[in-house]
C-alpha cells in the first residue's frame, strides 16, 4: 500500500468547537478537569493563532448541557454560532453544515465533549462528505479512557486523523521560522503546555548564562 502523508495546511483549515458546554464538561472523566479546561481552550486559541475560520456549535444549551464557556466566544467573538435544539450529530443540522461550507477550507479540525457522539459522529459525517478531518483528542473528552479509546479507534478506522493538541499545533506551524512561528508558539506552549514551556525556559536560560549544553558552568 502507497502511503501519502497529508500534513494539516494552515491555508486550507478550519476549526470547529463542538458542543464544548459547562454542562457537558462535568461528564468528562478520562483526563483531570484542569487539564481538560486547560485543553478546551487550547484548541479554541489555535484558531486565533492561525487565525483559521472557526465555528462554534452547542447542543440544546438550555438544558443540562449548559452554555460554552465565555472565553471561548472571547477569542472568537465574530465566529459563526450555531445553536443546535436537537440533532445529535452537529452534521445534521443545516447552519452548522452551511456555516462550515462557507469557511471554504477542506480540512477540518476538531473537538467536542463527548468523545464518542459529538467528536466522532461529526468526523465520520465529515470524512463521508468528502472532508480530511483531524481530532483533537486531547479536546475531546468523556466518561471513561476506554470509551475514548473505543471512538478514537473508530475514527481511526474510517480515515479521521487523531492527534494531540501538540501535534494539531506543531503542523500547523511547520516551522519555527514561520509566521505563526517561535514568537507567537513559544507563549501559547507556556500557556497551554507548560511541560514544553518550561523546556524552552530552561534553554533560554542556558544561553543567556553561557552554558547551552545544560552542563554546570565551572570555575576554571
Amino acid at each position: 500500500m502507497t502511503f501519502k502523508y497529508e500534513r494539516i495546511d494552515k491555508s486550507n483549515a478550519a476549526l470547529l468547537i463542538v458542543d464544548h458546554q459547562e454542562g457537558l464538561y462535568q461528564l468528562v472523566r478520562d483526563v483531570t478537569p484542569v487539564e481538560f479546561k486547560n485543553n478546551l481552550l487550547a484548541h479554541a486559541e489555535l484558531g486565533k493563532v492561525f487565525n483559521l475560520p472557526t465555528v462554534i456549535t452547542s447542543s440544546s444549551e438550555t438544558g443540562p448541557n449548559g452554555p460554552i464557556p465565555k472565553e471561548v466566544f472571547d477569542l472568537h467573538p465574530n465566529a459563526p454560532f450555531i445553536k443546535r435544539q436537537g440533532e445529535v450529530d452537529a452534521w445534521d443540522n443545516p447552519d452548522f453544515r452551511a456555516a462550515v461550507e462557507a469557511t471554504g477550507k477542506k480540512q477540518l479540525i476538531i473537538g467536542g465533549i463527548t468523545t464518542e457522539v459529538c467528536t466522532a459522529f461529526l468526523a465520520l459525517s465529515l470524512v463521508e462528505a468528502g472532508y480530511t478531518v483531524f481530532a483533537n483528542a486531547d479536546a475531546s473528552g468523556t466518561f471513561d479512557v476506554r470509551t475514548a479509546q473505543n471512538a478514537n479507534d473508530r475514527m481511526r478506522d474510517a480515515g479521521v486523523h487523531v492527534l494531540s493538541m501538540f501535534a494539531v499545533a506543531c503542523e500547523l506551524m511547520r516551522d519555527w521560522r514561520a509566521t505563526p512561528g517561535a514568537p507567537e508558539m513559544m507563549p501559547y506552549f507556556d500557556k497551554y503546555l507548560p511541560e514544553y514551556g518550561f523546556l524552552a525556559r530552561a534553554h533560554d536560560a542556558a544561553i543567556k548564562n553561557g552554558t547551552p549544553s545544560g552542563l554546570p558552568p565551572t570555575d576554571s
